[in-house]
């Protein structure tokens, strides 16, 4: 497998977008930058389906032109007007030619979902490689209304308890993309797990 970000090069705030062709070729978040449709054409020709981490804004603003464009079911936890397939914990979606598994992941949003495949795992904003905070095993900031730390840990050890060795690369909403060298995915994920069972501040502000 191999996603392409196609939102880069965004000039602006925006989550990671991984553009997944294959068997069922799969956009998973649609993200805030508004060239989104354009350079996702610039690898594909059509979308099949959209597949929503969670529905925060820098996840979900360009929503509407991705769907308009490509004409894509959407694949989402929450409701949505577009939604064509509800999704929920232990639910398998097809990502490009990888079967995925639902993880329900809360703690960063209520309606956090991530996809565990056999070599991919999509981990939206619960899971994190580099952030700013930390810079090998971050995780999801939790310093807002929906967010939750309590629930946040308890979904990082979810998607440990679900993660098959066989996983190398993590694709998470932001930061750069993990393919395993020297650590393993898992590796990065417990250390992300050991910074949040800290419970301190992530950032100075919060």
């Amino acid at each position: 497998m191999d996603p392409v970000n196609v939102t880069a090069d965004a000039e602006q705030f925006t989550a990671n977008v991984y553009l997944v062709d294959g068997e069922v070729t799969t956009l998973v978040d649609a993200g805030a930058m508004p060239g989104v449709v354009d350079e996702s054409h610039e690898h594909v020709d059509e979308i099949d389906r959209v597949v929503l981490t969670h529905q925060h804004g820098d996840h979900v603003e360009q929503l509407d032109a991705v769907l308009d464009a490509f004409d894509a079911d959407l694949f989402a936890y929450d409701d949505h007007p577009d939604r064509t397939h509800a999704i929920d914990d232990g639910d398998t979606v097809e990502i490009g030619d990888e079967t995925h598994e639902v993880v329900y992941t809360p703690g960063h949003a209520d309606d956090h979902v991530a996809f565990v495949g056999e070599s991919a795992l999509f981990s939206g904003d619960v899971v994190v490689y580099n952030d700013g905070a930390f810079d090998d095993g971050s995780f999801g900031r939790t310093d807002h209304p929906t967010g939750d730390r309590e629930r946040l840990i308890e979904s990082l050890r979810s998607i440990l308890d679900r993660l098959p060795d066989s996983v190398e690369g993590m694709y998470a909403g932001h930061g750069d993309p993990f393919e395993a060298d020297d650590e393993s995915v898992r590796t990065v994920i417990e250390r992300a797990l050991e910074r949040a069972e800290r419970r301190e501040p992530k950032y100075p502000d919060e």
